[in-house]
């Protein structure tokens, strides 16, 4: 059975703070953690797995910061605080699994995973490819 990471590099321990809601915008369209943090140009996932090594507090401060930078949600003009400590309550508990511990290091270090790899192969095909179809073109004159 194929390895689920491949369709899903993203550590699904992170999946329920991502898709917390900090309120509505201004269309009334509910918005996430992750559009949020996408919105003000962070990684999601990379901001998560920092926020988890922080441990609660310091993670709770952070998110403060962030939401306090964030526009699109009336609501977090003046409650920004609040928010922030309720979704620092969804983050997992620090990396204390191996699982946790790998995932969290392996997005917070930026290294490419198995996708990365599969990338590169692919680019690899897709030039050989081409490189067979320019001389194969050529040969036939």
């Amino acid at each position: 059975m194929a390895d689920p990471s491949v369709l899903n590099p993203h550590p699904p321990e992170f999946d329920r703070s991502l898709q917390a809601s900090v309120g509505a915008d201004q269309n009334g369209y509910t918005v996430t953690v992750l559009s949020t943090l996408a919105r003000i140009g962070l990684d999601p996932w990379r901001e998560t797995a920092e926020l988890v090594t922080l441990g609660r507090d310091a993670a709770r401060a952070r998110l403060g910061t962030l939401l306090a930078r964030f526009r699109d949600v009336p609501a977090l003009g003046s409650d920004y605080g609040r928010i922030a400590r309720d979704l620092s309550q969804l983050l997992p508990e620090g990396p204390t699994s191996g699982a946790l511990q790998r995932a969290a290091s392996t997005v917070a270090d930026g290294r490419p995973g198995t996708s990365g790899a599969i990338w590169a192969v692919l680019a690899i095909i897709f030039v050989l490819f081409q490189t067979f179809i320019v001389v194969g073109s050529g040969s036939g004159e």
